[in-house]
């Protein structure tokens, strides 16, 4: 069921039929795509963003995964193949590297570019401003990928980092590289880098008023079990269940409104401005900006045995 700015997503009867059996649906910024129980893909919305397939319809057979740009989809197949489609300049043209697509075993994306890892480790990228060609001799037994809106960031195997893209977002971590040793995850903001270390500590690069920054509160990020991200900032959930914030204050970056209510954190979900927090007794916590997600004071007393958000 959709609903929502028709144009851009929220009108789905022209494929209501067809909407059946659904396991997955992932979306760019204007439109969806649903995988089947079949393997096959339906999509819909505005068609320059990714809305029709049509083109590659008979390709989308076997599929496995979705990752999604601003305006184009890039779907593996079960054969480890990639087939694009959407805006080409944004990702949904990917001949170029098509004979190089094969064993594809994970998809990123920032706004415009996409990028794979294959089986091998080493990663093949397209799109506008995906280049990694300055790094690409350095990038082999690559674990995961994160990404901000114009930079990619990768995990080795031996837990050091490689960032590539635009430097002011993300892409140069030259400032901090010498930290960046036994990463075991990435998170991103839209203009920046947050790694936890193997240590519980946390590392983070990239536009500093994004999240970039967190040198103010570095001596409290100390066992760090998750991180989470709104559009400019971050929020860390501690082993004694405790939330530390950084970044844009306007997007949650924070939270000394409700710290004395952050207290058994279980989880966090992110809208752009704002943080939701599930606590331990089922309860929600909020902030960040009221009018996008941050107060939840209208429904709070409603807001009880939450499991996911």
């Amino acid at each position: 069921v959709a609903w929502g700015h028709a144009k851009y997503g929220g009108d789905s009867s022209a494929v209501r039929d067809e909407l059946k059996g659904v396991v997955q649906i992932q979306s760019t910024g204007r439109a969806f795509a649903a995988i089947l129980e079949d393997g096959s893909v339906i999509t819909w919305g505005d068609a320059c963003s990714g809305g029709d397939s049509s083109a590659v319809r008979d390709q989308l057979k076997g599929v496995l995964q979705i990752q999604a740009t601003e305006k184009a989809f890039a779907a593996i197949l079960e054969d480890g193949s990639v087939v694009t489609w959407g805006n080409a300049d944004g990702g949904g043209y990917s001949s170029a590297v098509q004979d190089q697509l094969k064993g594809v075993q994970q998809i990123q994306a920032t706004r415009e570019a996409f990028a794979a890892i294959l089986a091998d480790g080493s990663v093949v990228t397209w799109g506008y401003g995906g280049d990694c060609s300055a790094v690409q001799d350095q990038l082999r037994g690559v674990q995961q990928i994160q990404a901000t809106v114009t930079a990619f960031a990768a995990i080795l195997e031996d837990g050091s980092v490689l960032p590539w893209g635009n430097a002011y977002e993300g892409g140069d971590s030259s400032a901090v590289q010498d930290q960046l040793k036994g990463v075991q995850q990435i998170q991103a903001t839209c203009e920046a880098f947050a790694a936890i270390l193997a240590d519980g500590s946390v590392v983070t690069w990239g536009d500093a008023y994004n999240g970039g920054d967190s040198s103010a509160v570095r001596d409290q990020l100390e066992g760090v079990q998750q991180i989470q991200a709104a559009g400019g900032a971050f929020a860390a959930i501690l082993q004694d269940g405790s939330v530390i914030t950084w970044g844009d204050a306007d997007c949650g970056g924070d939270s000394a409104a409700v710290r004395e209510y952050l207290k058994g954190v279980v989880q966090i979900q992110a809208t752009f401005f704002a943080f939701a927090a599930i606590l331990e007794d089922g309860s929600v916590v909020a902030w960040g900006h009221a009018k996008y997600g941050g107060d939840s004071s209208a429904v709070r007393d409603e807001l009880k045995g939450v499991v996911q958000i």
